[in-house]
């Protein structure tokens, strides 16, 4: 694998490596402040000192222009209307929603000199922590082993500042850190001039001490309670000019990478609470099953190591002293199941549904005029099942409650557990633990509520976690989907582009971060509102194609679906790209010089062009194998990406036992511009993260839906991108920076990568694909576990099964 570090600026210095920094501070986080006198400009921010023993400070964020994409000239005859995504788009929406309370977001300098943020996102994989840490230092000149973050627990104060979602997490909380950071920074300065006897501007920092002109030297831990106030008051604070930035912009290993790699790090399976044992759930055969009786509740209580049996609304909940006893005794249970929310359900009747719930397209191709591409493309269901399997631990009381769990929206978990519990919010505490991935998954914190709901049942506290097979079959999937596209062209340009997509209901029911917004997703009329209204915040074209509509349907809500990584984007963007490909190939026009003259903004040709000229764009290459291009834009970033794919008999026949091989993604060429990248190492990964993700939902992983359930039940029947089909050559380009602050990154490189492996494939096989992933036709390369019992036995093989 290649890596490739951010093109060389205008100074010739590298921008990634140890050079990043050179690199990132040539765009800079805003010009000096011009607005004269004493006025807010946009370095200058209001911040807050609160009455504390150590110096404590916060953030108030201001109504912040949001700076709208940078667009270029087309050579479209026809331009695009900007659609509602590009006035507003969703990670702008969060950002607003998230701004009131801002100043509840709190720095704290202990005596030890480390600073401490309690960030009130989730760290699920995606370095956050390692992020927020960064910018810390940076804005207070601490070293970055000298910044502790930890996750907060729900606060319902926060209201909408509590979501980790929509690749949103650095771009809203960026300014607030810095702005409270640059507070403690400003505060140490103070009390060091008040003991030192020096002016404050004479004075300067470095890492973690206020250092005179005549060389004496203060630690921040010195000073830690001498800057502290007795009272809260409103300071006026002045950040960094980029042109000092000496950590954001410079490629950084992850704050937690010795704890995971040495198995220090603490996830909630890892934590020992007093008494929580082992408690796994026999679930229905069928998605969303109930229990009518069981037949052998005392045989199964009195197995070897099992403290309790009981029924709840999600099936039987077992708990014993270990796991395997727990699997034994799920296995043994005898149930009557009742009736699921998808009885007899199989691809089929859903792509029927689909079809009949398909909003018309309008424009028609004018005889003699105009010629069309139509095209319907169909996206299977897709697990959201994560590395870390679904699990939570509660102690539920007779008036209170403690969940530990790794939750991304936990003010609502906390607010349905009270309900659930019949207890008051403020009676809930719901710590937010670090999780083992989530893509979406962990939005919803159905575990947490399982395990409340359990352990109130028992009256004692409970370790809960699902089985793998449980999360393929009753956890979360990517709805099933269609995408009737239409694009009328005449004397080589396109006229009008539609685009009705349908999909089986996505459950929006955490809302944007509290219970008022979740609640509402769940109403009758509210939540097809309420779909539309993400589909709109969050689906942009990147070309001018004329007279564009793209619309949203939605139908059948039996099943548990979810906000998986890129929500709507990838399928959408898949469709998009391969009529692209269908166009440029009707017109007589090159598929890149195509896309590039359409093109609405300047930063996505550049990406665009970026990866043509890497990647060798037009090559030869041998029959069965091509090259395919996409652009994908959201949450004011942009990435291409470039793929090759090998469809020839020899790799598609080869044979794995237990496996499905099929083509394979030979190289990938992906640039990125996310505006500042605070953490160029992280963001590479994330974007090595979302290609692994676009491959497998393009080519490999889907799952079968028969007779009211899915036929996988583990990872090694579910085909995500496995070692055989992850490209040798992988460059991935960070942009120099385009902007003063991050954009979006967690979710972009999905769609791209899902879009440019299809383009591939199209142009390798010679027919554009059209059902996703390509493979969902073929016999299983699996044999499917029963129902019944519902997860398979504890295995006795695994060492024959390691490599």
């Amino acid at each position: 694998m290649v890596r490739r570090h951010p093109a060389r600026d205008d100074h010739g210095t590298s921008g990634g490596g140890d050079g990043a920094g050179a690199s990132a501070r040539r765009a800079g986080d805003g010009s000096p402040d011009r607005a004269g006198g004493t006025g807010i400009g946009r370095r200058r921010f209001l911040g807050y000192v609160l009455a504390a023993p150590t110096l404590t400070v916060a953030a108030q964020l201001g109504a912040e222009a949001l700076a709208p994409s940078e667009a270029a000239a087309a050579s479209a005859l026809i331009p695009s209307l900007p659609g509602p995504a590009e006035l507003l788009d969703l990670n702008e929406l969060l950002t607003l929603a998230a701004a009131p309370t801002s100043n509840l977001i709190t720095i704290r300098v202990d005596t030890d000199g480390t600073a401490h943020f309690a960030l009130p996102r989730a760290e699920v994989g995606q370095g956050v922590t390692t992020s927020s840490a960064m910018i810390v230092a940076e804005e207070l000149d601490l070293p970055l082993d000298k910044v502790k973050v930890t996750l907060a627990d729900a606060r319902p104060e926060l209201l909408f500042n509590q979501l980790t979602g929509g690749s949103n997490t650095t771009y809203s909380t960026y300014t607030p850190i810095r702005v409270a950071a640059a507070l403690a920074r400003a505060r140490l300065l103070h009390a060091a001039s008040l003991v030192l006897g020096d002016a404050v501007e004479t004075l300067t920092t470095k890492a973690g001490a206020v250092l005179s002109p005549a060389g004496a030297l203060l630690g921040y831990g010195d000073l830690a309670v001498k800057a502290a106030a007795v009272a809260d008051a409103a300071v006026e604070v002045t950040l960094k000019d980029a042109d000092g930035f000496r950590v954001i912009g410079t490629a950084q290993r992850r704050v937690d990478a010795l704890e995971a790699v040495t198995g220090r790090k603490k996830f909630a399976m890892d934590l020992q609470v007093p008494d929580a044992l082992p408690t796994m759930v026999c679930r229905p055969p069928t998605i969303n099953g109930t229990v009518r009786s069981v037949a052998n509740l005392a045989e199964v209580r009195a197995m070897p190591g099992i403290t309790d049996v009981v029924t709840v609304s999600t099936g039987v909940a077992v708990r014993g002293r270990t796991f395997g006893q727990c699997i034994d005794a799920v296995r043994a249970l005898r149930v009557d199941w009742g009736p699921g929310t998808a009885e007899g359900a199989s691809d089929a009747t859903v792509l029927e549904k689909l079809r009949r719930a398909e909003l018309p397209l309008v424009v028609p191709p004018l005889p003699l005029l105009t010629k069309a591409v139509d095209a319907r493309f169909t996206f299977h269901f897709a697990s959201n099942a994560a590395l870390e399997t679904n699990c939570a631990i509660a102690d539920v009381r007779r008036d209170s409650a403690e969940i530990w769990a790794s939750v991304k929206a936990p003010i609502v978990a906390q607010e349905k557990i009270a309900l659930k519990l019949g207890l008051p919010p403020t009676a809930v505490r719901v710590h937010v633990t670090e999780g083992g991935g989530s893509f979406g998954r962990k939005l919803f914190s159905d575990a947490a509520q399982e395990a409340a709901e359990i352990s109130k049942a028992l009256g004692k506290p409970v370790k809960l976690m699902w089985h793998r097979t449980d999360d393929f079959r009753q956890g979360r999937t990517h709805p099933m989907s269609t995408s009737r596209v239409r694009a009328t062209y005449s004397l080589g340009e396109v006229l009008t582009y539609e685009q009705r997509h349908t999909s089986v209901a996505t459950d929006f029911g955490h809302g944007i971060g509290e219970v008022l917004t979740a609640e509402a997703a769940r109403l009758p009329v509210a939540d097809a509102t309420f779909s539309e209204t993400m589909f709109q915040l969050t689906q942009i074209s990147p070309y001018h194609l004329g007279v564009t509509t793209q619309l949203l349907a939605e139908t059948d809500k039996g099943f548990n679906t979810g906000s998986m990584r890129n929500i709507y984007s990838p399928n959408v963007r898949c469709a998009q790209e391969l009529v692209m490909d269908e166009l440029a190939k009707r017109m007589g026009q090159d598929g890149y010089e195509m896309r590039r003259r359409l093109l609405k903004d300047a930063r996505a040709r550049a990406v665009l062009d970026k990866v043509a000229q890497t990647g060798q764009w037009g090559r030869n290459m041998p029959a069965g194998t091509g090259q395919g291009i996409a652009v994908h834009t959201e949450y004011h970033s942009a990435v291409a990406i470039l793929a090759e794919i090998d469809c020839r008999p020899e790799t598609t026949g080869r044979k794995i036992p237990g496996a499905y091989t099929g083509p394979r993604v030979t190289k990938v060429v992906c640039a990125v511009d996310v505006g500042l990248a605070v953490n160029p190492r992280g963001l590479e990964a994330q974007m090595m993260g979302g290609i692994a993700d676009g491959i497998a939902i393009t080519l490999t992983s889907g799952l079968h839906l028969s007779d009211g359930h899915f036929l996988e039940g583990s990872w090694d029947q579910y085909f995500y991108t496995r070692q055989w089909n992850t490209p040798p050559e992988l460059e991935i380009i960070v942009m120099p920076p385009s902007g003063d602050k991050p954009g979006g990154a967690g979710e972009l490189a999905v769609a791209g990568a899902m879009a440019a492996v299809a383009c591939a494939y199209g142009r390798a096989t010679g027919t554009m694909p059209t059902v996703f992933p390509v493979n969902h036709a073929e016999p299983l390369a699996f044999t499917p576990l029963p129902t019944v019992p519902p997860v398979p036995a504890s295995p006795t093989d695994g060492r024959d099964r390691t490599i």
